[in-house]
């Protein structure tokens, strides 16, 4: 072998070792950058809003590799933006008819639709709630309970706030108007019904004695400090379950499914409970 061959080999082993590093250098760059925080999306009922931001924030602490972000909203308009596309990982409703909606595994009367937006072996019934009746500080027209509310409704000597027909608080108090035999249509075109887009605009109605009475969840009652006059039966209303789901689309379902483990935990149940929550029996 020609001194140049012997040059040549030389020049070629040192290129090889070189690119070998360089290959070394590129496999734990992308080691270090699977070492990057997950970013986890959450859609949750506006009932929730005070809670979840506090458990997250303690989540968030026993997992320095996950952030957080919530979209705080009435469940059908979160359900209609995950319908058309939003990104979402996990999502909490007030009822199970948004969450059916979105979910494949349900028939054709719960989810006409047929969408499919649910893993649905994530799917579990997270928390219980409860209806009640609430009214401004010092209760200006005296109202007593239920029984009282609808009978000052039908003599039109009170205005009631309540949510939408498309938000789940807004259902709830139409199955308790029914149950009074009272014509919810009539009554607001006479002017003693009002409405809010979700559960957080009702309860500011109240507090900002808007309205002589409004029906929102006793959690919402707990965080405004409002003192509730009556909490609704099953038969007036039925139970008020918030159902919660990994999203099929979600990049990142492992972390939110460890999530949705941690929320059905003791650690976030005893914040859940704090405000009047309770797990489901």
């Amino acid at each position: 072998m020609t001194w140049k061959k012997v040059a040549a080999a030389i020049l070629a082993g040192t290129m090889a070792f070189a690119l070998a590093g360089c290959g070394s250098e590129k496999q734990d760059s992308q080691v270090a950058g699977n070492g990057e925080k997950v970013h986890l999306t959450v859609f949750a009922a506006a009932s929730m809003t005070e809670t979840m931001t506090q458990i997250a924030e303690q989540y968030q602490k026993e997992h320095p590799n996950v952030e957080i972000s919530f979209n705080f909203d009435s469940s059908g308009t979160l359900k209609k933006q995950i319908q058309n596309g939003a990104d979402a990982d996990l999502f909490i409703s007030a009822a199970q008819k948004q969450m059916n909606q979105l979910d494949a595994s349900k028939d054709g009367k719960d989810n006409p639709d047929k969408l499919d937006f649910v893993k649905s072996d994530s799917r579990v019934d997270l928390l219980e709630n409860k209806v009640v009746l609430v009214t401004p500080e010092g209760n200006p027209q005296g109202i007593q309970n239920f029984n009282d509310m609808a009978a000052k409704l039908k003599d039109g000597s009170i205005r009631l706030v309540m949510g939408n027909s498309d938000v789940p608080v807004g259902q709830y108090t139409q199955k308790i108007l029914k149950f009074y035999n009272l014509d919810e249509q009539a009554i607001a075109e006479a002017g003693h019904i009002t409405y809010g887009s979700n559960v957080k605009e009702v309860t500011t109605q109240v507090s900002e004695g808007s309205a002589d009475a409004g029906i929102i969840y006793a959690t919402d009652a707990f965080s405004a400090k409002l003192k509730p006059l009556d909490e609704a039966t099953k038969e007036m209303c039925g139970q008020v379950i918030y159902p919660a789901a990994v999203m099929k689309h979600s990049k990142h379902s492992q972390e939110a499914q460890d999530f949705l483990n941690y929320l059905k935990g003791a650690e976030a149940m005893k914040i859940f409970q704090s405000v009047g929550f309770s797990p489901v029996g």
